[in-house]
């Protein structure tokens, strides 16, 4: 059932109804099929990047699509509902165009940025290493000086797109401590980059994770996005963004959710009417309409801070925290409506929440949500 959106315009109400078109026409028919057989959905990218959808947080100036960030992530919320791992991917490429578009140069704005916001090229954010997650400022892959240009060694881990980006943006060590952090735009045709085999998921299994393996890998100086040793900096400023992005995907799931339990509740009949008559259930799917609720308001109410200007980190982790649990909670619900159908590849509620789980994990697990929350409230 789509979801009557309070939105700022008419281009706004517009984009929504082009999305969801798109959406049910590319994607939903589809996604059972290449969720099974772990097929990438290449061609879902391209017509996502012709329509503008890969685009639309930036400015209109580098090919953006200049709408604010609320509608982005509506947007994002309408794909997810069809198919989640298009929507993660989708976050990813918008995640890894901000480097670039917040810190590079206007010479490299002109020169990659189009193709990126224009969907020519996909693009993956590598900060995770193997033994640093959640703990950026610990990671150990280098970027030693050499003639030209830099020589990246190391290893990153949980990649999206890994082994199919055009681009992947690299955050690796040219000194110490955390300020000795780079961040590198890496073609996907470089000499020494390498790709291990894509993760055995729970969900997403359409859109490969692997880890990336850089060996001596040469990258020329004009690569490298900002200044030496602003990597940290560049990566934080774009993880409050990422957190959002995978807040509205979590709605998405949740909402597909919702809609697939309440149909089936109009339909199932026991003891002679139809089970959502019955109020034991009625009043699980009206608690979970609520987290679905719930859980928009805080996304939007971050991201209009955002477009306001206003600090919006703490609420950015509200609303990954918010979402993402809701999505889990609401996903396994639909799964308990279906009753032992629930629990079969037969219906779609089982493969939302495989998916709405890893939403409780990436772009900061929602442990470090808390501790991000918490330090908020510490009075100094």
């Amino acid at each position: 059932m789509p979801v009557d959106r309070l939105l700022p315009t008419d281009e706004a109400h517009d984009l929504i109804a082009l999305t969801r078109e798109i959406a049910d026409k590319a994607l939903l028919p589809i996604v059972d099929d290449y969720e099974k057989t772990e097929t990438y959905p290449a061609q879902a990218f391209a017509t996502l990047g012709e329509a503008g959808l890969l685009s639309l947080p930036y400015p209109s100036e580098w090919g953006g699509g200049d709408q604010p960030y609320e509608v982005y992530l509506q947007v994002l919320e309408e794909i997810a509902a069809r198919w989640a791992a298009v929507a993660v991917a989708v976050s990813v490429h918008s995640l890894a165009c901000h480097p670039l578009m917040a810190f590079g140069s206007d010479e490299q704005k002109q020169r990659w940025l189009p193709d990126m916001l224009g969907g020519a090229t996909i693009g993956a954010y590598s900060l995770s290493e193997p033994q640093a997650g959640s703990d950026a400022a610990a990671l150990v892959c280098k970027a030693e000086p050499v003639d030209g240009g830099y020589s990246l060694t190391g290893t990153k881990a949980w990649v999206t797109h890994g082994g199919v980006a055009d681009f992947y943006n690299v955050f690796a060590r040219t000194g110490e401590g955390s300020k000795g952090i780079s961040c590198f735009l890496v073609p996907k045709d470089t000499e020494g980059l390498a790709f291990g085999q894509p993760e055995e998921k729970m969900g997403l299994t359409a859109v490969p994770t692997t880890a990336v393996f850089y060996d001596a890998a040469f990258v020329p100086a004009e690569r490298r996005i900002g200044d030496e040793g602003q990597g940290l900096s560049i990566a934080f400023s774009a993880l409050d963004s990422g957190r959002l992005g995978i807040a509205a995907v979590a709605v998405g799931i949740a909402q597909a959710a919702l809609d697939e339990a309440a149909a089936y509740a109009n339909e199932r009949t026991a003891f002679g009417s139809a089970i959502i008559e019955h109020q034991g259930l009625a009043f699980l799917l009206a608690d979970m309409a609520a987290a679905v609720d719930s859980a928009r308001a805080t996304y939007l109410d971050a991201a209009r801070r955002r477009d306001a200007g206003l600090p919006y980190s703490r609420q950015a982790s509200v609303a990954k925290l918010i979402a993402t649990d809701a999505a889990m909670k609401v996903t396994t619900d639909a799964v308990q409506v279906f009753g032992g159908y629930g629990y079969t590849r037969d219906y779609r509620v089982e493969r939302l929440m495989r998916e709405a789980k890893i939403t409780q994990i990436f772009e900061g697990t929602n442990q470090i949500q808390r501790l991000v929350i918490g330090r908020t409230l510490v009075q100094k």
